[in-house]
């Protein structure tokens, strides 16, 4: 048995937990998790543990349907809001096919792969998400949208009766093993932030799924429903997951240059630059419903136009202040309903593209696009992002480039999905139709 798994088995055996979660995700971003005995540990970890994949959003048809968990040993953890009595831990797993390929299914495997392309050209991609979610009341067991508090951006308590459940949120994530940096209330009622620590893409995506589930599980102990949906309430703002990326080279933060402009280097211009000529299709996989369209439009902080600044916070590209290996590019359009393994590949597909094609991005806007007139950005050569998930799907299939990124595998179960999902939308009759028409005609 490798020295690894023997001290694995060892820690699991000091930990006392009895329950091993081996936790994997699906097409949309939703963790899945088959649940083992400790005593089957071994077996996992060195062989791997099989399950059905048919039945798994976007993974296989029933005649193709036997998958093998493989752990990865450096996800474990502890679930720290579990008795630590007969305590359960988690694996995040890799999805491989029976003969031990790597399933081209497994969003895990979809950004390592791009990850891999980045890395012969000597780069490490590396993100540092922003979380915005809501945390309202829950009646009878279900989930409403009656606001939790009445806060506003910074507050604290009393106004602010959720900094309680910050707080316990952090602790837990900081036993196993994240680094939070900042957390607060944000602009709307309920609406709240928790931000750890940037670090490799394949790592911070392993921490958005573990972030939101234990942000979930814990709310529901609190008698509170935590969402993560785009825009829950009209006419306040949504919940975004803002994304700051950047890449490392050698040690060294590549996006920053002493000597150039805004002492940002050319590969951070380039970056920039094929990030924002691919934004439309990137859009579909960081905006994955129909929902997330309802959060990009004008006066609510969230992008709308394809564009970037050094400062203007209504520009796709921010770039914040901060120089030296903190230099960065922040991707304002992502929400956090988004597969963040999907997202973060096509970010760095796009990217990429840029660096190796020296692609340069469009002159940076200082004025706010919002009030702009639709001549003055067609003068200035500002686009427009897909206005919803059926234009969003069509510019992903017109991208090859990204369609490439993700496979056909993927581009093929997020087509069904979006189609299913449009045909739904369209065909339903809506609370605004019936406000609208139903007196009137």
């Amino acid at each position: 048995m490798p020295s690894e798994i023997s001290a694995m088995l060892e820690r699991i055996e000091r930990d006392n937990a009895r329950f091993l979660r081996l936790q994997f995700t699906d097409l949309l971003g939703m963790p899945k998790n088959v649940a083992i005995p400790a005593k089957q540990a071994e077996k996992a970890l060195t062989g791997g543990i099989g399950f059905d994949g048919s039945s798994i959003e976007g993974f296989v048809r029933i005649e193709e349907s036997d998958m093998v968990l493989k752990p990865d040993l450096s996800t474990y953890a502890l679930l720290p809001w579990r008795p630590r009595e007969n305590g359960v831990a988690r694996f995040i797993c890799d999805v491989c096919t029976p003969d031990g390929k790597p399933f081209e299914g497994d969003p895990r495997y979809v950004l390592r792969r791009a990850m891999d392309d980045a890395a012969r050209d000597g780069y490490v991609f590396n993100t540092g998400p922003e979380l915005e979610f809501f945390l309202f009341r829950m009646i009878d067991g279900g989930p409403t949208t009656l606001f939790q508090d009445v806060g506003g951006y910074f507050d604290l308590a009393p106004t602010d009766l959720a900094e309680d459940l910050r707080r316990e949120i952090i602790i837990a994530l900081t036993e196993m093993g994240f680094e939070i940096e900042a957390s607060h209330h944000e602009v709307a009622e309920s609406q709240h932030e928790i931000d750890f620590k940037y670090s490799d893409a394949l790592h911070t995506a392993d921490n958005v799924i573990t972030f939101k589930f234990a942000v979930k599980t814990m709310a529901l102990m609190r008698g509170l429903h935590a969402s993560f949906m785009a825009k829950p309430i009209y006419g306040i703002n949504g919940s975004g997951m803002h994304t700051n990326c950047s890449l490392e080279k050698d040690g060294a933060n590549a996006f920053y240059d002493p000597d150039a402009p805004l002492q940002l280097s050319e590969t951070c211009m380039h970056f920039v630059g094929g990030l924002l000529r691919h934004a439309r299709a990137v859009t579909r996989v960081a905006n994955p419903t129909i929902n997330s369209y309802k959060r990009l439009v004008p006066g609510y902080e969230a992008p709308c136009y394809v564009s970037w600044s050094a400062s203007n916070r209504s520009a796709l590209v921010r770039i914040p202040a901060p120089r030296g290996n903190s230099t960065r590019a922040e991707f304002r359009s992502p929400d956090p309903t988004c597969n963040p393994y999907l997202a973060f590949t096509a970010m760095l597909a796009a990217g990429m593209e840029g660096v190796r094609k020296g692609i340069e991005p469009p002159t940076d806007v200082h004025k706010n696009i919002y009030h702009m007139t639709a001549a003055e950005r067609d003068h200035n050569g500002i686009e427009t992002l897909p206005g919803d998930l059926y234009a969003a799907h069509q510019a992903l299939l017109a991208d090859d480039l990204i369609c490439t990124a993700l496979g056909p595998h993927v581009v093929d179960a997020l087509t069904s999905v979006a189609q299913a999902e449009w045909e739904s939308y369209r065909a339903a009759v809506h609370p605004w139709e019936l406000e609208r028409y139903l007196a009137t005609y």
